[in-house]
């Protein structure tokens, strides 16, 4: 046997993910923010990229400074000297005014100092009462002990004790409290309740309350189940966290813009991608005719450069856009029924179901699909929502989301005094050809936030 070296060609196929490859696939995973700050950033150094309609049309700098030139500024400057009485300006309705917008709103501690110069004239009351409440957090609770910020303050426990009573008396009712107990009885004594048997159960009975053990508290205070029912429910109303009702820099509200919107014109769905969250972009006419007409051979090289970079961004922002649409208009093939009837008729659907229908990978599918949102008829979705597992039953498939909300409104329609367990649950559910067990009755009720059997019971 003869061993050798020897040069061979051969032809191959592979997939070479090439730097352009790559900016595809991240463009296309991008969210809208993310997808916001990677356009600014190229905009910013990028001279030939631009947004669409960002800037006007002029054929030379003779047409803008004739635009100008048109303008009588001496006559507008002048409509502001004149001081005369012009009587009420009638307003209308539909004007907008900028008075009715909230654009500031005080935080919780702001809130407190403003009581506590109103309430406090003494400079070392003062100092007490500013030191307590930059310990109270944004519910409205005392972090610390009033021992350590009288030792703080070498201070005595009389005094810190008098300060931290009147704050607690401070608007909202209940701030400054130390524990819930203590929350719950401020607001009792705010609202002059005097039935002593709701202090105690605020009192010792907290916990029993919470895990309805309803019995226990009516053998040991001895009195009726039903009144422990009624003072059980005049606590749940009263506020656990007071500081929750104020703005603060740690509670602000987010806000989504969806990705597609979905109308219906003349009885027909209508996809809408939204431009704000992938903007079309232009390549700028005036670099463009300079790389042509410019004899600085680096500056052409530089700007040829960057209009293939812009090309390939552009048609990226393009290709993103085509495959998004796609992927949402083969969801809605699927999930047709949900638009129509709820989410008890959402479907079972898998990523390889719409990759097969489109004839992409199931891994550019989920890239499309994630942080992405549509606004729908129905309410604004996660496009992942869409996708769900089943479970079989007699009338064919059926997705988790909808034996969730089967769940939800047999709990709905239950009687309160004998809630369904989950065994009872899945019973109920088998009877209509949907065969589950306990256990996913059980997982499914926790993931909806519904308390179990015992703890929805009421006397």
């Amino acid at each position: 046997m003869r061993l050798g070296y020897d040069l061979t060609l051969e032809q191959s196929q592979k997939l070479v993910m090439t730097p352009e490859l790559r900016q595809a696939i991240q463009l296309l995973q991008f969210s809208s923010m993310e997808l916001k700050e990677y356009l600014e950033k190229q905009l910013e150094s990028n001279p030939l990229l631009e947004i669409e309609g960002s800037s006007d049309d002029y054929e030379n700098i003779e047409e803008v400074t004739k635009e100008n030139e048109e303008i009588d500024w001496k006559e507008f400057v002048d409509s502001y000297d004149d001081f005369s009485y012009t009587g009420p300006r009638e307003r209308k309705d539909s004007e907008v005014n900028y008075d009715g917008f909230v654009t500031y709103s005080s935080s919780l501690k702001e809130h407190l100092y403003l009581q506590l110069n109103l309430n406090f004239s003494d400079k070392l009351e003062i100092n007490i009462g500013e030191f307590i409440i930059e310990n109270i957090d944004e519910n409205g609770y005392l972090t610390t002990t009033i021992e350590d910020i009288c030792d703080e303050l070498c201070v005595s426990y009389e005094l810190g004790e008098k300060v931290l009573l009147q704050i607690q008396s401070f608007d909202p009712v209940g701030v400054g409290a130390r524990s819930l107990e203590e929350c719950l009885v401020i607001q009792l004594r705010d609202r002059k309740i005097e039935n002593e048997k709701i202090y105690s159960i605020v009192e010792s009975y907290l916990e029993d309350v919470a895990h309805n053990r309803l019995n226990k508290i009516s053998k040991e205070l001895e009195i009726s189940l039903k009144e422990v029912q009624d003072i059980c429910d005049f606590i749940k109303s009263l506020e656990p966290k007071p500081g929750r009702a104020f703005s603060g820099e740690v509670s602000e509200v987010k806000y989504i813009t969806p990705d597609v919107t979905l109308t219906i014109v003349d009885g027909e769905y209508v996809i809408i991608l939204n431009d704000i969250t992938g903007p079309r972009l232009n390549i700028n006419s005036f670099y463009k005719e300079l790389i042509s007409s410019s004899d600085d051979e680096n500056a052409t090289t530089f700007l040829t450069n960057k209009l293939n970079s812009a090309l390939w961004i552009i048609r990226s922002i393009e290709q993103r856009r085509m495959t998004i649409y796609n992927v949402v208009e083969s969801i809605l093939k699927f999930q047709d029924e949900f638009l129509k009837k709820g989410e008890k008729a959402l479907k079972p659907l898998t990523l390889k179901d719409v990759a097969e229908d489109i004839g992409v990978h199931e891994s550019t599918v989920s890239r499309a699909t994630s942080g992405k949102y549509i606004q729908t008829p129905r309410g604004l979705f996660e496009l992942k929502y869409f996708f769900t597992t089943g479970v079989s039953s007699g009338k064919g498939d059926i997705s988790a989301t909808s034996i969730k909300a089967l769940i939800k409104d047999l709990i709905e329609e239950e009687d309160p005094t004998k809630p369904y367990s989950d065994q009872q649950i899945a019973n109920i559910l088998e009877s209509n050809s949907i065969e589950i067990s306990r256990r996913t009755i059980a997982k499914y009720r926790d993931e909806l936030n519904i308390p179990s059997s015992s703890l929805r019971r009421r006397y």
